[in-house]
């Protein structure tokens, strides 16, 4: 299905309809082509009070369901993404860049997420326990209330999905705020929830920036904030959340390291190396930003150049999210280069004939990179690899551990041995074998260590639900003739 170009304004979304506002618009641009393709209303604490007391009025029925009961939006609103799939994948294409198929496989990831959500019913058990003659305990998850995620630019349908589903399933309220840059999808979202039947108020969607971010952690009647985007800004949102006594889960930024040994199969390492660092333009907290290289692995290296040549901007990877965005990457491939690094394929100053005024970078590969050097430490968020030199396992793991981040990291190798020593020891939360990409599947969570998270919890998988609800303990006694133990 096609959907033109130019579509409707962006609206904030309460208590089930698409709300005016009087603030100042922005244009949402779609990054292909540079042209404007929407408009977006920009908000206020005003708006993220009325989504709150729309909120905090659903929750009283909401989360007064079973969860078998709830989860039957769930079943219903899975099978509108399937049948959208093409309309939402087109939608994510014109606001975000992406090419068609990463676009569809990013809708495909919000059905595995539903998945779990609607599994949600056989997987939550209470417990229940005599503890002593004619006296029971019993432990229940209860949701919080009123909860709120904040989302980025990089993957508008999926990310959202990683809080969504489970949060309402397990009887919270939400209120979404998604990336200013991409707010159209969200909408999508919005009214399929409703055409799956969820109750207005449930889930509510308030656009907008700074203002609309510090007004969620505000809140005195929003309970729990999940954020995705940069370190910088998680660190700001983890920590204005916990200071106003939230629970919080923000998960930041990445520099990703792939360590590669001379034993590592050529071809399945440099086509998964190349496709980690290009994927999505590079625009994923997961992709492939350092590669380790121990001792001679110049063959890798050699076929790394071929398949990054294979990627062609416009034709199989998209461009990144804004001009400045492009300026400030190139701008790193420079610093690098004048530093003595040596650039093996060049992906500066490209231009797509059809889209001249479109953000494309090309896949660019550095070599002779430095520990010191800027692409070695800072996330570049783009179709780049930097790829350091070492004799030994332990130096390059010495360069891993060295990162501020921790959200991913790799070894190509095969010898179980050599892998099962890096695993051990690399300092991050996801941890891949001959994967490029190690984002585990539901129902395993995804969430990284160090400065790629802050908060306890995961966002997805089993260890959302924990963050999403809060134990109830109840102690029952009946038998008041049983008098033969402390609780009697």
């Amino acid at each position: 299905m096609e959907i033109s170009e130019k579509l409707r304004e962006t609206k904030n979304y309460i208590n089930g309809s698409f709300k005016e506002n009087t603030q100042k618009i922005m244009d949402i641009t779609n990054p292909a082509t540079g042209k404007v393709i929407s408009s977006l209303q920009l908000s206020t604490f005003k708006e993220v009070d009325l989504a709150v007391l729309a909120a905090k009025k659903a929750y009283i029925s909401w989360s007064a369901l079973t969860y078998k009961e709830r989860v039957q939006v769930f079943f219903k609103y899975r099978s509108l993404l399937e049948k959208n799939i093409e309309e939402l994948s087109h939608l994510i294409q014109l606001e975000n860049g992406k090419i068609f198929s990463e676009a569809r496989a990013e809708v495909e990831k919000a059905i595995e997420l539903c998945e779990f959500a609607v599994s949600i019913p056989q997987i939550i058990q209470n417990e229940v326990q005599e503890v002593s003659r004619g006296v029971e305990c019993r432990t229940e998850r209860k949701p919080l209330g009123v909860v709120a995620s904040i989302t980025p630019f990089n993957f508008p349908n999926m990310v959202p999905h990683w809080s969504m589903p489970n949060a309402l399933v397990l009887g919270n309220t939400m209120i979404m705020k998604p990336s200013e840059l991409v707010p159209l999808s969200v909408m999508r979202i919005a009214e399929l929830l409703q055409e799956a039947g969820l109750p207005d108020g449930v889930f509510n969607v308030v656009n907008g920036g700074v203002e609309v971010v510090e007004a969620i952690c505000d809140h005195p009647d929003v309970k729990a904030v999940s954020f995705v985007g940069s370190t910088k800004v998680a660190k700001i949102v983890y920590q204005r959340a916990t200071h106003h006594l939230k629970r919080c889960v923000a998960l930041g930024g990445a520099k990703n390291h792939l360590i590669v040994l001379p034993d590592a199969n050529t071809e399945m390492t440099a086509s998964n190396v190349v496709a980690s660092m290009s994927g999505c333009a590079g625009q994923r907290c997961m992709a492939a930003s350092v590669m380790v290289a121990v001792d001679d692995v110049q063959t890798i290296i050699d076929k790394m150049v071929v398949e990054a040549k294979k990627i062609i901007p416009g034709e199989n990877v998209g461009p990144v999210i804004t001009r400045q965005a492009k300026e400030r990457i190139e701008n790193y491939i420079n610093e690098a280069e004048k530093n003595g690094a040596k650039i093996l394929v060049d992906g500066r100053n490209y231009q797509v004939s059809e889209n001249p005024n479109g953000y494309f970078v090309g896949p660019t590969i550095i070599d002779y990179v430095t520990p010191d050097m800027s692409v070695a430490k800072e996330e570049i968020f783009g179709p780049v690899i930097s790829i350091i030199r070492t004799k030994h396992i332990d130096e390059a793991l010495e360069i891993e551990n060295s990162s501020l981040y921790g959200n991913a990291a790799a070894v190509f190798t095969q010898n179980g041995a050599h892998a099962k020593y890096i695993i051990e020891r690399a300092s991050a939360g996801m941890i891949g074998v001959n994967i490029g990409v190690p984002v585990p599947r539901e129902p395993f969570s995804f969430g990284g260590w160090n400065d790629s998270k802050f908060g306890v919890a995961d966002i997805t998988g089993r260890s959302s639900i924990e963050f999403w609800t809060q134990n109830k303990k109840t102690t029952i006694k009946w038998n008041a003739e049983a008098k033969t133990n402390w609780m009697s």
